[in-house]
């Protein structure tokens, strides 16, 4: 009796081991190429961050399915928000997020608010960064401020990403803090402002340090201060003399404007949780992954990372300070 129980008890294990051989990894996976939908141009902080997801992804074999980016940028991002939306209960799309997901449908009117979606993860917080074309005579922020103010109103032009959006917002902080009128340029992305700086078409930018890194790098751009409360702690060189540490921060270079931008991930509504769960997993792998602390101080990012409730009561919070600063601005569709 006791070597039947045995062989009985042995029998269970096998078929336990077996069972659980069958198991997937997760209580859902996706069963097709994941969309990846990026609410703003080729070029930029978001794009960027999203196709270096879907390469590190693959590298790694962090998922059964490839990650295809698609750019939705129609509508200063409403195209890709609305399209997400609109895809109740889909879990192979998910859509990573900026600050427009605050400021586009305050300043178009678009039938689309961030509850319309299901919040996943704060991935990191971008910064933003005032920079002007190494040539310039501006070393400084001081130098920067002194010639602005020494002009007439509109005198200098400053690029940035669409309108009423982030670096116009910053823009009009700027002029408040100034008493000084500066002409703001929409371009297409991060990417273009960019590029406008290097070719000298415009006197300045706010680009996040990712879109402006290899032009600093190369010698065309230079970082006259950070947005942030805080020095940027990366202390590795990206000069031959600079690290993003050595960039003092504008309040403390007499500019006292600050302003940090989400970069985050979400899921159309109507998903469960168990397909929630799976993203918040992968990314939580990435993050784990020596290629993302690269890209993390690559781009200077501020690694602030929520889920759940945190992250729902701060994207709440932010909507609100947008809705003021945007109220203020004049930026709010009547």
């Amino acid at each position: 009796m006791k070597l039947l129980n045995r062989r009985l008890v042995f029998l269970g294990m096998a078929i336990g081991l077996v069972a659980g051989a069958t198991l997937p990894a997760h209580a859902w996976e996706p069963t097709k190429p994941i969309e990846f939908v990026v609410p703003a141009g080729t070029g930029g902080g978001a794009d960027q961050m999203a196709r270096f997801l879907q390469g590190v992804v693959a590298k790694n074999n962090l998922s059964t399915q490839p990650i295809i980016v698609v750019n939705k940028a129609g509508g200063a991002g409403a195209e890709g928000f609305l399209d997400v939306k609109g895809d109740k209960g889909n879990p192979h799309k998910i859509v990573i997020t900026l600050s427009n997901l605050f400021t586009t449908p305050l300043a178009t009117g678009v039938p689309f608010n961030w509850r319309d979606l299901t919040p996943v993860s704060m991935l990191a917080l971008d910064q933003f960064i005032l920079w002007v074309h190494e040539d310039t005579a501006f070393k400084t922020t001081k130098d920067y401020l002194s010639a602005i103010k020494a002009q007439p109103d509109k005198a200098f032009k400053m690029g940035g990403t669409g309108s009423k959006q982030e670096d116009q917002i910053i823009t009009m902080l700027m002029e408040k803090a100034l008493g000084k009128k500066i002409i703001y340029i929409p371009l297409k992305g991060g990417g273009d402002v960019a590029v406008q700086l290097v070719g000298k078409h415009i006197d300045s930018t706010v680009n996040n340090p990712i879109e402006a890194e290899s032009h600093w790098r190369a010698g065309t751009l230079r970082p006259l201060c950070v947005m942030d409360k805080e020095r940027l702690p990366y202390k590795a060189k990206l000069t031959t003399t600079q690290s993003w540490n050595d960039v003092p921060t504008c309040a403390a270079a007499g500019l006292p404007v600050e302003y940090l931008m989400l970069r985050g991930i979400f899921m159309p509504p109507g998903v469960t949780p168990d397909q929630v769960k799976y993203y918040l997993d992968l990314f939580q792998k990435v993050r784990a992954l020596p290629e993302w602390k690269d890209f993390m101080e690559k781009g200077a990012f501020k690694q602030t990372v929520m889920s759940g409730d945190a992250y729902v009561d701060w994207l709440g919070k932010n909507e609100q300070a947008h809705r003021v600063l945007m109220r203020e601005a004049g930026f709010i569709a009547n």
